[in-house]
């Protein structure tokens, strides 16, 4: 009787235990890797002898449809990178991904069917660290107007998420201050054409060397006159060069004005323009053999379409030439009239030799 009463209790246990509802007791932590490096995902049932256990990697934004990786002990997914370990004993099923790629980041779910329309199931999301990418919406290169706010936007991808800072070239302070503002926003309330050119998004992370985009910014502005020296004096009959320097953005229109009449190049200016750069222009008029009626003011004048500006040099008589563009030596025309004269002396000293030679001899 104790014997049968022995049998009755281990049936019983047994059938008990056939009855439980399997469960997933494991499964791993979210993994963070490397791209090129090896994950391992493991997942621990018990009571699922008599279920399928499969590995399925899913897209909770339902994009795209789950991939069958494995059922049970059997890899499903034809890829020499994926491989399946199986422990009897700890009824684990572990999934190994090796030379890890960014497109294997995502969700991986473990699951037990326990009939068509009944499963249990327990997810792991891998991380892979990707390097910074600047996103498409972030600002490009810049044209306005000076006095305008500017915002300037930077924004990055990657795991972890990126950090976002602003430089400016050659570490110039920043329209904020500083040499260095961080954050995904530099406003500048009011821009300046001190603020315009080169500036520098960068995205940091720890993963590879960052990202960096170039922004150039151009302030369009109303032309600045400087003069290097508003008064200058030359002798008369010599040459002098007058001077200003013209920064504006766009590229202004120049003339030089005396007497209220434009001037232009003939036998008495000769105009010059170098453009120094976008911004800068130098501007020189060259009034050659200088006479009474030239010495006075003259104007060097700039616009563009946001505005004019002028300014007045003043030409004045001086006894002594003035070096350079004299250095001691008359204008083109004197040295040609001097020429001249020395020619006309040596035929007369020739002729005057000839004719005594002839008297005498």
């Amino acid at each position: 009787m104790k014997n049968v009463y022995s049998v009755l209790v281990v049936l019983c246990i047994n059938l008990a235990f056939s009855q439980r509802t399997p469960t997933i007791s494991h499964i791993t932590q979210k993994p963070i890797k490397d791209i090129g490096g090896t994950a391992e995902m493991t997942c621990s049932v018990l009571y699922a002898m008599d279920f399928p256990v499969l590995w399925v990697k899913v897209d909770k934004e339902k994009i795209t449809e789950p991939v069958m990786l494995s059922s049970g002990s059997t890899l499903i997914i034809k890829d020499s990178r994926f491989s399946l370990r199986q422990d009897i004993d700890s009824t684990s099923y572990t999934l190994q991904i090796k030379d890890i790629q960014e497109t294997d980041a995502g969700y991986y779910r473990c699951q037990v069917l326990l009939g068509l329309n009944n499963k249990i199931s327990a997810d792991v999301e891998l991380e892979v660290r990707r390097p910074p990418i600047i996103s498409d919406n972030s600002t490009r290169s810049l044209v306005v107007n000076e006095g305008q706010p500017v915002k300037l936007e930077c924004y990055a991808g990657g795991f972890p998420s990126p950090r976002v800072s602003w430089r400016r070239e050659n570490n110039a302070i920043l329209p904020t201050g500083g040499s260095i503002y961080r954050g995904n926003i530099l406003k500048i309330p009011a821009i300046t054409k001190e603020d315009r050119g080169t500036y520098y998004c960068v995205a940091e992370n720890g993963v590879g060397r960052g990202a960096r985009r170039n922004i150039a910014i151009e302030v369009e502005f109303a032309p600045v006159i400087t003069v290097p020296k508003p008064r200058l004096g030359q002798a008369l009959q010599y040459d002098m060069d007058l001077e200003c320097h013209v920064e504006a953005y766009p590229p202004p229109a120049i003339i030089w004005i005396n007497n209220g009449i434009q001037l232009s190049n003939n036998q008495h200016y000769r105009i010059s323009h170098f453009a120094t750069a976008d911004e800068f222009t130098d501007t020189t008029i060259r009034i050659i053999t200088i006479e009474k009626r030239q010495y006075g003011d003259y104007i060097c004048k700039a616009s563009n379409v946001l505005g004019t500006a002028e300014v007045t040099v003043n030409l004045y008589e001086t006894i002594i030439p003035v070096c350079p563009p004299a250095c001691g030596q008359p204008s083109s025309h004197l040295r040609s009239s001097s020429i001249k004269t020395a020619s006309v002396n040596v035929s007369i000293l020739i002729a005057t030799y000839l004719y005594f030679v002839h008297l005498y001899f």
